[in-house]
């Protein structure tokens, strides 16, 4: 992953934003929202792109922009930060591949044991019957 390359395909785009501030949030641009295009990316490579599209697909769109938006603080330049080290967030879990995970063997001994008290148990009720 190339974070320069991608810093550079990033837009961003700043508008009004919602919630407090007072007078200034009706004066002020200071939510920004970053747009990426999956498609035409090349700071990443094909499998990256690949694994992407498949884990951030709730958040990609049908054209393969993927959208984040940030108004938390009242500074565009500290959400224009916010947004992009979320986004950098974002695609550096997507391409973490988990472990494919292998099933353990059940040890005889456990499968013995268990079957001893199923056997214990059957005993213990085939004595409760009183056989006339």
């Amino acid at each position: 992953m190339n974070k320069t390359q991608l810093h550079t395909e990033l837009d961003f785009k700043a508008v009004r934003s919602s919630g407090a501030g007072g007078q200034n949030v009706n004066k002020v641009s200071t939510k920004v929202i970053l747009n990426w295009n999956s498609i035409t990316s090349s700071g990443l490579s094909e499998n990256q792109l690949i694994l992407i599209r498949e884990k951030l697909a709730n958040r990609i769109n049908k054209e393969g922009i993927l959208i984040l938006e940030c108004d938390e603080t009242r500074s565009q330049l500290k959400n224009k930060e916010l947004v992009t080290k979320r986004f950098f967030y974002l695609l550096e879990n997507a391409l973490i591949v988990a472990k494919k995970r292998i099933a353990t063997k059940i040890p005889k001994s456990v499968i013995r044991k268990r079957l001893n008290d199923k056997k214990v148990n059957s005993e213990k009720k085939q004595n409760r019957n009183f056989k006339f």
